[in-house]
């Protein structure tokens, strides 16, 4: 597959299969994350990998959050539909989830986030290509520290999660920008 198409290819999924992942097919993705480039070679991340039980704790920690606090107030405020528990279900659902954690650092809060976005979206080309489907979650950082606490890092940040299974759905692409309404040409 070209590269092009695996990135025209790629979708948030949100509906999975029951389908175990090979364990290899996991190790595989998280390696081509890890090649990704990272600020000033730090490659601040570290995998987690939870499955059956362990995942199904997370599931329910961020359900039990919607349900403990007035998440519509906080959806109102930033001006979008709270999907935490709807993110909660997805996770149930979905064979696999990666925990991606880094160190607590202040002083390389920018450089590690760009690392590792850098590093997840390798991780979801790659599962394009191996006929996986994954959700990006942002989610978790309403729980961010129970769920750090419950796998036992918690002298780690979570800055992030990706569910990963076969796709139950084909969703079509969403909308995008026009590329002339986002680029600006500045020539001497």
């Amino acid at each position: 597959m070209q590269t092009i198409d695996t990135i025209k290819e790629r979708r948030s999924i949100r509906g999975f299969k029951k389908d175990d992942v090979y364990d290899e097919m996991i190790t595989d993705i998280i390696n081509c994350g890890r090649l990704a480039p990272s600020a000033k070679n730090r490659q601040p991340w570290y995998f987690i990998i939870t499955k059956n039980n362990v995942k199904n704790k997370i599931s329910h920690i961020m359900k039990k959050y919607t349900e403990e606090n007035d998440v519509n107030k906080d959806a109102q405020i930033l001006k979008c539909p709270s999907s935490v528990l709807a993110t909660s279900n997805v996770i149930k659902q979905a064979p696999v989830l990666i925990l991606i954690f880094k160190e607590k650092d202040n002083n390389w809060i920018i450089g590690d986030n760009l690392s590792i976005g850098a590093c997840v979206e390798n991780m979801c080309l790659r599962a394009v290509e191996l006929g996986l489907g994954t959700l990006w979650i942002r989610d978790t950082v309403y729980v961010s520290n129970e769920i750090a606490k419950m796998v036992g890092h918690d002298d780690m940040e979570l800055n992030c999660a990706l569910a990963i299974g076969y796709p139950n759905q084909n969703p079509n692409p969403r909308p995008r920008k026009k590329l002339e309404d986002i680029i600006e040409w500045k020539v001497d």
